[in-house]
């Protein structure tokens, strides 16, 4: 099957934003999407963008049974490690079901290594559920490092009521 990647443009957000929701559903956390397609649409395709993102997309005589032609995304952004230097992360890589095993996860992949050794970066990270063996399988195919079982790394977060708080204990001038 044929199919593209490119970079995503603005009026790619309504498919990428319901590729979000699929992945989310998929990683059973359906009620974690706060974000829309308006949102995204801000956020990557403004003076100073958040994130990047790569699209795939199939010909029409493909398109999914839904009539979909956008059938897969990969958003990242760029990140530094005070280690190594500039580095890129991948937020998300999804390939709508009815098209994996077809080589488009691999040239998403493929495509935000090549726009991170554009940049210079020295690395490219992730991170993936440890129950999701088919994408963690994927990565470590094509070279990927599990952190957690070599070096004992953990990524951790802060949010809602941690992240307030922790914001308000910082010293005020």
């Amino acid at each position: 099957m044929d199919f593209a990647v490119r970079a995503a443009k603005p009026e790619d957000c309504k498919a990428v934003s319901r590729m979000i929701m699929e992945l989310a559903v998929y990683e059973k956390m359906p009620d974690q999407v706060k974000i829309s397609h308006k949102e995204l649409e801000q956020d990557g395709f403004s003076a100073v963008p958040f994130f990047h993102c790569f699209v795939a997309e199939v010909s029409g005589e493909h398109k999914s049974k839904e009539g979909h032609t956008t059938v897969g995304y990969a958003l990242y952004f760029y990140t530094y490690s005070t280690w190594k230097g500039r580095s890129v992360y991948l937020e998300d890589i999804y390939v709508m079901p009815e098209f994996r095993g077809k080589g488009i996860g691999k040239a998403l992949l493929s495509n935000v290594a090549v726009a991170a050794k554009e940049q210079q970066c020295v690395r490219l990270q992730l991170s993936a559920l440890d129950w999701n063996t088919p994408s963690l399988d994927f990565y470590f195919t094509k070279g990927a490092q599990d952190l957690t079982a070599t070096e004992g790394w953990h990524f951790l977060r802060f949010d809602g009521e941690a992240l307030d708080k922790l914001a308000k204990e910082a010293p005020r001038n």
